[in-house]
């Protein structure tokens, strides 16, 4: 007889009976101002990036920026379960919604995370399997990161809720690098550096 219901999963459960709400601290993230000895500008502008791809490629990140169309989950990054898929929206596919379990918070009883426009990144925005260097030529192009100028990127970074969500993750996960303002901080000045890529 199984000790949890069939809508909780047992490794949540878990993770909250042995954790709590004493989710692991990621590592910080360094400051703009700590690249300054680098005197290239070109070679900062990439160290900065480098730095904030500590976030970038963090799985808070990753998992919600799948190649295909079915999401991931956990520090892992293994497929999302239940089986769920993209949609035509990048919300779900009709019948199982992404809002049908991920509502406007998190719900720590399940361990479900949650925000209010819950959805997956545009398949033109895919970043599992790839590169910093091919992660950073995708922000930077028009035709794969939704029309946004890198003033648009870096407010999308700085300051959307759902990439913050990054930092507050709940169900005892890890939560991304630094702060939201320590990313958008280094997003902004790589971009006052010329937005370089790493090699």
């Amino acid at each position: 007889m199984s000790l949890t219901p069939p809508s909780i999963p047992l490794r949540a459960v878990l993770v909250a009976a042995l954790c709590g709400p004493c989710a692991a601290h990621a590592v910080d993230l360094r400051s703009p101002d700590s690249f300054d000895a680098v005197a290239n500008k070109t070679e900062r502008s990439r160290a900065l990036f480098v730095e904030a791809g500590k976030v970038i490629q963090s799985p808070r990140c990753l998992n919600c920026h799948p190649v295909g169309e079915r999401p991931a989950q956990g520090t892992d990054m293994h497929p999302h379960s239940p089986w769920v898929v993209r949609g035509a929206d990048d919300k779900g596919a009709i019948g199982m919604r992404c809002a049908t379990c991920h509502q406007s918070t998190n719900f720590e009883a399940s361990g479900v995370p949650g925000h209010p426009l819950w959805h997956v990144a545009p398949k033109s925005m895919a970043w599992q399997h790839r590169s910093l260097a091919q992660i950073c030529a995708q922000l930077k192009d028009t035709r794969r990161n939704g029309g946004k100028s890198l003033a648009q990127i870096h407010d999308h970074m700085a300051n959307d809720s759902l990439v913050g969500w990054a930092w507050s993750p709940g169900g005892g996960r890890e939560p991304a690098p630094g702060t939201q303002a320590q990313f958008g901080a280094l997003i902004g000045a790589w971009i006052e550096t010329g937005a370089a890529c790493p090699r």
